[in-house]
């Protein structure tokens, strides 16, 4: 395993946060710092293309590399004795599922909003040909991480099918208010239902963190930390 790449921001109880796509953090400035006021957010590049590492050989990837991964951030940023809140979105919410079936001891609640396991779903084979046909269709002159996530990603991580019963408390399901009746919706409620992971609704679609950065990132942390319980971190 190669050095994990990871950015660092904001105080607070430590969230490990895993993008979507390949892993690249673009675009999630202004909801890393609206979660920053509350976690000590610590930013996941699995493939370190925003370190440096964009143009290099990449191999296919698959969800238990960026499980593997983030728990090696997770070695490096916790104490003994501490644990995370985690969240990932997209192929991100892949990864974080793994990495609760592989290492939930050092986790404390993980928030996967919209992971693309469309396999779960009565005619998930069709659906994942779809899938995959449409985003390239439409991506077909993409560069950078796109070109990254539609080569070496979108097909093993889009094969993964969570196995394992999450602990009461420890899984949050989310899909966006602007995806109801869309595939990817009904693929996070089926991963709610096969894990015994609770199920929530976010802001926006499926890129709600980029498009509503703000609402998204306080439905996080309300979801991770309600606000009654013991210790919760004040709102602004």
């Amino acid at each position: 395993m190669t050095e994990p790449h990871y950015d660092v921001t904001g105080s607070g109880p430590v969230l490990l946060v895993v993008p979507g796509g390949a892993g690249h953090p673009m675009g999630l400035g202004p909801v890393t710092e609206r979660l920053a006021e509350r976690f000590t957010v610590v930013m996941y590049d699995p493939l370190g293309l925003a370190h440096g590492r964009l143009g290099s050989p990449v191999a296919d990837q698959w969800p238990a590399d960026w499980s593997e991964g983030a728990h090696a951030v997770l070695e490096e940023v916790l104490a003994a004795d501490e644990s995370a809140y985690v969240l990932g979105t997209s192929s991100g919410g892949i990864a974080v599922l793994d990495l609760l079936a592989r290492h939930p001891g050092r986790l404390r609640h993980v928030v996967a909003h919209e992971p693309p396991c469309v396999t779960l779903l009565p005619d998930g084979t069709e659906q994942r040909a779809r899938l995959i046909e449409g985003l390239r269709a439409g991506q077909a002159s993409a560069e950078g991480p796109m070109a990254v996530f539609l080569a070496h990603v979108l097909e093993p991580f889009t094969s993964y099918a969570p196995a394992f019963t999450a602990s009461p408390g420890r899984l949050t399901v989310a899909a966006g208010t602007g995806s109801r009746g869309h595939v990817l919706y009904e693929a996070a409620v089926s991963v709610a239902e096969r894990t015994g992971g609770a199920f929530t609704e976010f802001p926006g679609g499926h890129l709600g963190a980029l498009e509503h950065p703000e609402a998204f990132a306080d439905r996080v942390a309300e979801t991770l930390i309600p606000a009654d319980a013991p210790g919760a971190p004040l709102t602004t």
